[in-house]
């Protein structure tokens, strides 16, 4: 009987040159992969927001600037400390322009520009409403991805003079009720509706929740400013 170590041959270690390829070959076929004509659904992120489905990735995502090539030369500089800025690749990040590009409101409750104020300071170090994809975050497959209490962080000291609902905004604001405020409170004021006085006349929490992740209008299906299709329309 032969020796136990002669019958157990070691695995032998891969060569050099084939770790060498695949670590090669792998980059350069993720690449591929991402410059791939109609390649769209491969690229992206996640699945479209609510309503955004059927748009393709060149009406919101502009060309980034220069070959992918010299994107990736311009970042490998800045993670070596030899440039000041990040270089965007393939396509341009995503802004408020962008958004506002199709869904332009004229008279918004709660323009994203009002939130630069000094006085939403916290709320900016918070939740950054600043910017449309703080509570819309594409590629989620949702319509909101904020949570509903989110207006406790402005409206924590809220006062209404001559109050006309019931309960008060002062009740449910000392109560901590924020998931009640969007049974009645339109965020942008879009939708052409009138303002419940009484809670119980709003929509109510679950129906809420379903239509932040992508569930059936509760506001009503009249707009004020429908959103144009495309932002490439005139």
């Amino acid at each position: 009987m032969k020796p136990l170590t002669e019958r157990r041959r070691p695995r032998q270690p891969l060569p050099r040159r084939r770790i060498y390829s695949v670590a090669v070959a792998a980059p350069v076929l993720a690449l591929a992969v991402l410059l791939m004509p109609n390649g769209e659904k491969l690229r992206a992120a996640g699945p479209a927001n609510t309503g955004h489905e059927q748009l393709a990735c060149a009406q919101c995502h502009t060309p980034a600037e220069g070959t992918p090539r010299q994107q990736i030369q311009a970042n490998v500089r800045y993670l070596l400390g030899l440039r000041a800025t990040p270089a965007d690749f393939i396509h341009e990040e995503v802004g408020n322009v962008d958004c506002q590009a199709c869904h332009q409101n004229d008279d918004d409750q709660h323009p994203v520009y009002r939130f630069n104020e000094p006085r939403f300071a916290e709320a900016r170090a918070e939740l950054a409403p600043q910017y449309c994809v703080s509570c819309h975050a594409e590629h989620t497959g949702q319509r909101v991805t904020a949570e509903p209490t989110m207006c406790a962080s402005c409206h924590a000291d809220l006062v209404v003079l001559q109050d006309p609902i019931e309960p008060t905004h002062e009740a449910l604001v000392g109560s901590e009720q924020w998931n009640t405020c969007l049974s009645c409170h339109d965020f942008h004021g879009n939708h052409v509706r009138t303002t419940p006085t009484r809670l119980e006349e709003g929509t109510p929490e679950e129906a809420i929740a379903r239509y932040f992740v992508g569930g059936p209008p509760i506001y009503g299906t009249e707009l004020r400013f429908p959103a144009r299709e495309s932002r490439l329309d005139p």
